[in-house]
């Protein structure tokens, strides 16, 4: 049985990927801010398909 919902790796990275993100003003902040904080990951990444 599936779970209520249950979200797809392509839309959550077309709505807040790192391209996304890069491409406003507030996007480029964010990402400035993560950087800042020292994160790993700065946005969204999908694993590489073989």
């Amino acid at each position: 049985m599936k779970r209520t919902l249950e979200g797809t790796k392509r839309k959550r990275q077309r709505k807040s990927g790192f391209l996304v993100r890069m491409s406003t003003p507030g996007g480029k902040n964010v990402i400035a801010r993560r950087r800042a904080k020292g994160r790993h990951k700065l946005g969204i990444q999908c694993k590489k398909r073989a």
